[in-house]
């Protein structure tokens, strides 16, 4: 949600399916730096003594983003629409969700020093933009609630095959219909297996149920909840099994397309943080395969709840100057698991050993097969030898009786 400072009414925003919501306000762009207190949570500064997310590309699974942006200007490359329909650039139903997301993983700010506007987590970091939900003001709704129901699945094996490092994915479907899709499980794992981290938000079903949400309840998403400036849950944030992690998600500062900047909440933002820390993660140790990274933010989360994790925070806030110190002592692996050798042949007993036959039982199998040959060959023998008292040529083959 972007809630709207003057106290106007919200604006929300659902995709199709696909669980985006959000409300406008407009924040002043003296004081934007002073009110980003995600940043200061999260330690970024003191991360970026050790990178900024250079050379890293996270995909923005979106409604798009405004390119053309100051705080974006730069950073966004060519993406794709797998939409094809309703809003274009320039209209006011178009990125502003993707912008809202895309400022928060890697804004630069703008202006003399880049000293306006919004820094993102990994500011260095590079946006691939991939439309695959529209606005909830969008003329083109209705009809790609219809038609384009496999956007996100394309949108994942898109992301996966044109060189994104991390998938972000600020939205999901926790409805009453809201159920696993097997064609976008698959597109994650397909992701997952190309060595591409992928973040979903958790929901923002925690006021109405804490129904499971897509799709972040897909195996090896990394889900994040919302907290708000101490650190608490946030009242809508989803409480589910799948939590991993959590971010800021209240009163957070995001860039629009009408070149004014606004005040969300919701768990999409929370996600943009976590997509952000793991560019940080991946531009210092690009070889993690997404399996380490999800366990690296795990073990180095802040304020971890009582037992090391439960389903409104998951494991804790995510750190990524924690985990920038302790990826320095992993080992990266493969993506896929490395097939190793079994401890024994079957996973059971197995089947009873076969004995050797007898000697008796051994030689008597060659004989009796001579003894066959030699049969044949006397049948075949007997086979050509004319009857006694047969029908010589000629003979009427029906004789009278």
């Amino acid at each position: 949600m972007i809630r709207r400072a003057s106290g106007q009414a919200a604006t929300a925003l659902l995709a199709a399916t696909l669980l985006v919501s959000a409300t406008a306000s407009p924040a002043a762009a003296d004081n934007i730096r002073d009110r980003q207190w995600g940043l200061l949570a999260l330690r970024a500064e003191e991360a970026w003594g050790t990178t900024r997310g250079d050379g890293v590309t996270v995909a923005v699974l979106d409604t798009g983003v405004d390119e053309s942006h100051p705080d974006l200007s730069g950073q966004v490359l060519a993406g794709t629409d797998l939409i094809g329909m309703g809003a274009g650039p320039g209209d006011r139903a178009w990125a502003r969700h993707g912008t809202a997301m895309a400022s928060i993983i890697a804004g630069h700010g703008h202006g003399p020093s880049r000293g306006q506007g919004v820094l993102g987590v990994a500011p260095q970091a590079r946006i691939l933009p991939v439309r695959v939900i529209l606005e909830e003001g969008d003329p083109g709704r209705a009809k790609a609630r219809d038609s384009k129901g496999g956007a996100l699945a394309d949108g994942i094996r898109w992301a996966a095959d044109h060189g994104a490092d991390v998938i972000n994915l600020s939205l999901g479907d926790d409805s009453d219909s809201a159920h696993h899709e097997a064609g976008e499980d698959e597109a994650v794992q397909y992701a997952l297996a190309k060595g591409v981290v992928v973040v979903a938000s958790a929901g923002n079903g925690g006021e109405a149920g804490d129904r499971v949400s897509y799709p972040a309840a897909y195996p090896g998403v990394i889900a994040v909840t919302a907290v708000d400036r101490r650190g608490r849950k946030a009242k809508f944030s989803t409480r589910n099994w799948y939590a991993t992690v959590s971010a800021p998600g209240v009163d957070v500062v995001i860039a629009d397309p009408d070149r004014s900047y606004y005040e969300g909440w919701g768990t999409s933002a929370a996600a943009a943080f976590v997509s952000g820390a793991v560019a940080l993660v991946l531009a210092a140790h690009p070889d993690l395969t997404p399996a380490q990274v999800k366990k690296l933010l795990e073990t180095t989360a802040s304020d971890s709840p009582a037992g090391g994790r439960d389903d409104a925070r998951g494991h804790g806030l995510v750190d990524p100057v924690a985990a920038l110190q302790a990826a320095d002592d992993i080992r990266p692996e493969g993506s896929a698991p490395a097939p190793a050798a079994a401890g024994s042949t079957y996973f059971g007993p197995g089947p009873e050993p076969v004995r050797p036959p007898e000697r008796g039982a051994r030689l008597g199998a060659p004989a009796a097969a001579v003894a066959g040959a030699v049969l044949l060959v006397l049948a075949a023998v007997l086979a050509r030898r004319p009857r006694r008292g047969g029908r010589g040529r000629g003979e009427d083959p029906y004789p009278a009786q």
